[in-house]
């Protein structure tokens, strides 16, 4: 095996590709994901091709058994891997496709490990963390440069420094780093500002970089995360007490849109600074005037809709961050501001419509998004919101699920098929509207055993879809077991629903319409999941324009 690795380090120092790897302290959630984004888009936007990876601690193999509020929302990509939602933050700023070795996790390590193991392929030898574990995670390193053949390749650490299930990465990291020239450490710390002392803390970064030198590894680099400009005086501390040049520490502050921060990294050198590290001699600059024109087109004062997210988690908008963003993006190419009130299924479900706070903010609303998920919890609400859209002429977009629940409204209180609904959520319902894909019958195992990832779709013309498109076939991402049942298609097409999109080798429905409104559209994929802030969906842009229109 240790030849084999050798080979690897070879061929990809060979082929001359630059690893960044960020690795986060004091706690999670202060950003990575962004900062590997701000980070690629400067590289890119210099010239260079670049790609990410996402290391994740965790022993499920993917997310896609967790729950939204345990982990965020489920990333597909387009050869149908789950993944963390952090990849999304990735395509959607660096305008790239990731694919399912992207995503690495603890317990796909092992898994690999343990399979092997269970073949003979150690012949005999006791199998341990070191080597065996952490040359695996090099492995698929070094493997995925040689295969993108980018420029650079980003690469983040889920979960913070000091986390016992991190320590494996870490360590490969330490080897990567004695073996390469081309390993470029960058450590992301909190700096708190305490009010009442009115001063901010070096002292969590300090300790967070002394786990990292325990672990055998000296950051390259600090970006400090603060919601209060540092002084120089803080970053000189900074640079002394950490051992990390000055001019390779840079502050990361709070920026609404997120994408001012692109500009702050590159006034500070980011860009110039990492390819005079990796001893290029002439770096190249980075264009941001995409970035910049779209940063004026939020920040100007101009006209706001509001969107319902009629939803089943609202605690967090994690699990549903790449439709707010999709729906962000539709709204400022089209020249709005965007209100997205995310409005509790269950309580519509449960409350009188004449009276109650969650039917006044739905009925307040300019459209209607429902979006993807699983079970039936808050489905009778749902189908209440698609009912008032419906009856009220207000634009409505429905996701995967959202394409269920508008087809079983459609089925119950137009058709009179009272008892209309999906084997997902009633197995013995008498007009199985949606039912179980036939493949899926014999499914046992729940990960990884959806219809998932890219599809093609045909469009018919002259619809709302292809209008949206403008052309005839598209490709889009699914996550789903449950499809509309052919055998109810004659019925729904003499009630004015056009089935607008079909993916033609295995006849299934794709999109539907309702033609008695302006803008009534369901589909069974996720749109969501290919739009960026740059190139917005075109049925995200489509819904929008329609709002727009009606107002």
């Amino acid at each position: 095996m240790k030849e084999n690795i050798n080979k690897l380090y070879e061929a990809v120092e060979k082929q001359k590709t630059k690893f960044i790897v960020l690795t986060g302290g004091v706690c999670s959630s202060i950003g990575k994901g962004v900062l590997v984004s701000s980070t690629g888009t400067l590289l890119k936007n210099a010239g260079y091709s670049v790609s990410v990876v996402k290391w994740d601690p965790y022993l499920n193999v993917d997310p896609g058994t967790m729950s939204p509020t345990e982990h965020g929302e489920v990333f597909v990509t387009d050869d149908g891997a789950e993944t963390d939602l952090d990849l999304g933050h990735y395509e959607r700023t660096l305008g790239i496709h990731l694919n399912k070795f992207s995503s690495v996790s603890s317990g796909q390590i092992f898994k690999e490990i343990v399979d092997k193991e269970r073949k003979g392929d150690f012949l005999g030898k006791c199998i341990q963390l070191v080597p065996h574990v952490v040359d695996a995670i090099k492995k698929r390193l070094l493997n995925f440069a040689l295969t993108t053949k980018a420029n650079f390749v980003l690469v983040e650490i889920g979960g913070t420094v000091g986390d016992m299930e991190g320590e494996i990465f870490l360590e490969s990291v330490r080897q990567l780093k004695m073996q390469s020239s081309s390993m470029f450490h960058a450590h992301l710390s909190l700096v708190p500002y305490l009010e009442w002392a009115n001063e901010v803390k070096t002292k969590p970064t300090q300790h967070s970089v002394m786990l990292l030198k325990r672990a055998g590894l000296d950051p390259d680099c600090i970006f400090l995360r603060t919601d209060k400009k540092l002084t120089v005086r803080t970053m000189k501390k900074v640079a002394v007490m950490c051992g990390v040049d000055q001019d390779l520490i840079f502050q990361v502050p709070t920026y609404s849109p997120i994408y001012k921060l692109f500009v702050d990294l590159y006034k500070q050198g980011l860009h110039e600074k990492i390819q005079q590290w990796f001893g290029i001699k002439n770096p190249k600059d980075s264009d941001l005037s995409e970035w910049k024109n779209l940063i004026k087109k939020i920040v100007k004062k101009k006209k706001s809709v509001r969107i319902g997210l009629v939803a089943k988690y609202v605690a967090s908008s994690d699990p549903y961050i790449s439709v707010i963003e999709a729906i962000k993006s539709a709204a400022y190419a089209c020249d709005r501001d965007v209100e997205v009130i995310v409005i509790e299924a269950e309580k519509l479900e449960k409350e009188k419509i004449s009276s109650s706070k969650s039917w006044k903010e739905l009925k307040s609303c300019d459209g209607i998004v429902m979006p993807g998920g699983f079970d039936n919890r808050g489905i009778e609400g749902k189908i209440k919101a698609t009912k008032w859209a419906r009856e009220k002429n207000m634009p409505f977009l429905g996701l995967c699920l959202g394409m269920h629940i508008m087809i079983i409204d459609i089925a119950r209180h137009v058709m009179k098929l009272r008892e209309a609904s999906s084997t997902e959520f009633d197995k013995k319902t008498k007009y199985p509207v949606i039912s179980l894909l036939e493949e899926q019958h014999k499914v046992k195992e729940k990960g990884g055993s959806m219809r998932l990832g890219a599809y093609p779709c045909t469009l018919i013309s002259g619809t709302t879809a292809y209008k949206a498109y403008k052309k005839k076939l598209v490709d889009e991402r699914h996550r789903h077991r449950y499809e509309f049942n052919n055998k109810f298609k004659k019925q729904f097409e003499k009630a004015r629903v056009v089935f607008s999109g079909v993916y033609k080798e295995k006849d299934l429905v794709e999109i539907s319409e309702y033609k008695l409104n302006e803008f009534m559209v369901g589909v069974q994929f996720h749109p969501e999941f290919l739009s960026s802030p740059l190139t917005p969906h075109p049925l995200f842009k489509a819904f929008m324009k329609a709002i727009i229109e009606k107002k």
